[in-house]
């Protein structure tokens, strides 16, 4: 899986803010979706003292597609995660257990992480 890089300028620590809160309330949805067995359950981030590059790592293993956002010129592997967001679902096309049907099903989704 490729991992993409963007940076954001010092100018956006405003905007970050806001996404940052944002984010929050979107991590506290996906972990209360967890709780009902929803699909969203499968974009729980690593927690712990986890550095962005075990995150990405760890998504990646899932199966995700990470989109990586840096606000600063930080390493990954010195970097601390700000946000982690679900952006659209990955489908393909499996065979269901009788193995006589096709059916789309969601195997990833694109995940954004933030890092600081």
């Amino acid at each position: 899986m490729k991992t993409f890089v963007t940076r954001t300028s010092t100018k956006s620590a405003i905007g970050a803010a806001r996404k940052f809160t944002i984010g929050t309330a979107t991590a506290a949805a996906v972990l209360s979706a967890a709780a009902f067995g929803s699909a969203a359950s499968a974009l729980a981030a690593p927690s712990g003292g986890d550095n962005a590059a075990d995150t990405i790592r760890a998504l990646e293993a899932d199966g995700h597609r990470v989109i990586v956002r840096q606000q600063s010129n930080t390493p990954l592997a010195e970097a601390d995660v700000v946000a982690v967001r679900t952006g659209a679902p990955i489908r393909e096309w499996t065979w269901d257990l009788q193995r006589d049907d096709r059916i789309l099903e969601t195997v990833g989704y694109v995940v954004i992480v933030e890092t600081k």
